[in-house]
């Protein structure tokens, strides 16, 4: 199929979806899957956020300059990881005793110890503005994905030496890996496009087209039916079949996504909706197929999230805004609200109980 046939046959379907799932806004927002704010934990401190992770009993959130821990049995910040600037994200590898974080502003990665949470060593990348930051334990290497630089960074995480420079064909984002040497990243740039990584061979082997997603962000994986859940800037997910290289279906989300999440146990997946405050849920039906839940109200602005796929909690980065400032012309938009200073916090998203 041509791409210009595969973009139209993708809008078709993403009309079909929404003209079906208009008539039942009620049913999914009375349903979403049972999830429900069930509390905040505060944390505090000035500063933006970008990724988190959650590692057995941790979440780790990036925040201002420094990484943030938290222990999810007591809902309590149990320490962090300073000097990390502009830090993005954070990679764990637990058989290692390591972490990873991305630096942009430093163009660094930060090691440090997982048990104590010093310091290692930190790590100089091959490109500007390192923004996510993947481990891969078949090879146990460690993948940091440069917007500016348009590359991607390989580290030997036992050593911390770089091993090599991926060129990529766009700004870099979210990435998943198979855990069989097959390394996938969104490409956001223009629209939407997954390229593969062979991570032994430490190169692009492969790429394609994601017609109807625009400036992808957020990526999931499904590992058991190979699909890739792709959050997208226009209201979108797509879901894509690697093998086949092709968009298999468009599933309706909220505006300002930036990430996504799929847990194999239920077969939920989710995107954090930055734009309106939202947590899109849906259920796979199948492999190609999904029903919108619903959207259930988080906080504005809180687009990152990371799932326990242990508890099935999902934990979305969050804080309060003050008033947006006057427009500094007449008929200008009015400013970037500030944020409340100390304000930030997580939103814990719980499922109904069983």
């Amino acid at each position: 199929m041509s791409r210009s046939a595969s973009v139209r046959s993708v809008a078709l379907v993403t009309v079909t979806i929404a003209l079906v799932l208009g008539g039942a806004a009620v049913a999914r927002a009375q349903d979403a899957g049972g999830y429900h704010l069930a509390r905040k934990i505060p944390v505090g401190g000035d500063g933006g956020w970008d990724y988190a992770v959650v590692d057995g009993d941790r979440l780790y959130t990036s925040h201002g300059s420094r990484l943030v821990v938290i222990d999810l049995t007591g809902d309590s910040v149990m320490g962090e990881v300073s000097n990390t600037n502009g830090i993005h994200g954070v990679a764990i590898a637990p058989e290692l005793n390591r972490g990873f974080t991305s630096n942009g502003r430093d163009t660094s990665v930060t090691i440090f110890n997982l048990a104590t949470l010093a310091t290692i060593g930190t790590v100089h990348v091959t490109g500007a503005n390192p923004d996510a930051i993947h481990y891969d334990v078949a090879t146990r290497r460690i993948f940091t994905f440069n917007g500016r630089g348009e590359n991607a960074t390989v580290i030997d995480a036992v050593t911390g030496s770089v091993l090599a420079t991926i060129p990529l064909p766009g700004k870099p984002e979210f990435a998943q890996s198979d855990g069989n040497g097959r390394l996938y990243v969104n490409i956001e740039t223009d629209t939407g496009q997954i390229v593969v990584i062979d991570t032994k061979a430490m190169r692009e082997v492969s790429r394609y087209w994601l017609p109807g997603c625009e400036g992808p962000s957020g990526l999931a994986l499904d590992r058991e039916n190979s699909r890739l859940f792709s959050a997208c800037g226009n209201s979108v997910m797509a879901v894509s079949d690697p093998g086949e290289k092709r968009v298999v279906t468009l599933i309706p989300i909220g505006p300002g996504v930036d990430a996504a999440a799929y847990d194999a146990a239920t077969r939920l997946v989710f995107a954090s909706n930055g734009g309106n405050g939202t947590l899109t849920v849906a259920r796979q039906d199948g492999a190609d197929r999904y029903t919108v839940l619903g959207n259930v109200a988080t906080q504005r602005g809180s687009r990152t999230m990371a799932l326990d796929a242990r508890t099935h909690r999902v934990y979305l980065a969050s804080a309060e805004y003050g008033p947006a400032p006057a427009p500094t012309q007449p008929g200008a938009r009015p400013g970037r609200p500030p944020m409340v200073a100390g304000s930030f916090a997580i939103l814990v998203m719980e499922p109904a109980a069983r």
